[in-house]
């Protein structure tokens, strides 16, 4: 029976019998280290221990190495501990805010007094987009 396997960027044609399983196959292609190896088949990994003659004459088979590592970059132990990282700073003295008489001056001059005043019209107020 003649299985296609792909790898290296080559297609190979082997023959094997019914009764090889993948690891013999892993075998016959790449000595003693072929533990590390994987086979795939229409995206799914083909375990070790699959009868070759479960699969169809004229099969496709990708082989891939996979690589040492994963996704993840650093340690994910210091997750969300952020806050235990940054320094605690100490809140500033504010002035302390107006009351009374004092407060409703601060408004009467931030509202009419810094307006802009044009001849002849009423005072515009700081907001204004009108023209003229």
């Amino acid at each position: 029976m003649q299985i296609f396997v792909l790898f290296g960027g080559r297609t190979k044609v082997i023959e094997v019998k019914e009764t090889d399983t993948a690891n013999d196959l892993k075998k016959l292609m790449i000595g003693e280290e072929f533990y590390r190896m994987v086979l795939w088949s229409q995206g799914k990994a083909i375990p070790g221990t699959t009868v070759m003659g479960k699969l169809l004459s004229f099969y496709h088979l990708e082989w891939t190495m996979p690589i040492a590592g994963g996704k993840v970059h650093g340690s994910l132990a210091r997750a969300g501990k952020v806050k235990g990282q940054t320094p605690n700073v100490k809140k500033m003295e504010k002035s302390k805010r107006l009351t009374g008489r004092a407060k409703r001056r601060q408004q009467f001059n931030k509202r009419f007094m810094q307006t802009t005043a044009t001849l002849y019209h009423r005072a515009r107020g700081p907001n204004s987009q009108t023209m003229g």
